[in-house]
């Protein structure tokens, strides 16, 4: 399955698709399955930390940065880094994601 559609399932909760990914995050070297999995394997600070360290273009290095924040629970400074990215990317759904995921972890605490 193209990494697209595995990022558009697993932001809608498919338990297969999130399987997918964070077994795509061993051989991986794309950024963004790195960060999609770090969201949900028990190593999340590690696969991001490596998305960190490939990531090429500044929509992959603002995408590290807004996951750093989101599993920091740095959830106003996701706010920011997800507006300012979405306003240059409004097509990024897992940035989307992210930021709607911190919102309502917020609403809930």
């Amino acid at each position: 399955m193209h990494p697209e559609q595995l990022i558009h399932q697993l932001v809608v909760g498919d338990d297969r698709a999130i399987a997918a990914i964070v077994e795509a995050s061993r051989t991986s070297d794309d950024p963004t399955i790195l960060v999609a999995a770090a969201l949900f394997a028990p190593d999340g600070a590690g696969l991001v930390a490596r998305a960190g360290g490939i990531a090429a273009t500044t929509r992959e290095r603002q995408l590290v940065a807004i996951a750093t924040a989101h599993l920091r629970g740095e959830r106003d400074l996701v706010d920011a880094l997800a507006r300012d990215h979405l306003a240059d990317h409004p097509d990024n759904v897992l940035v989307a994601w992210i930021a709607g995921a911190s919102h309502s972890t917020k609403e809930h605490s």
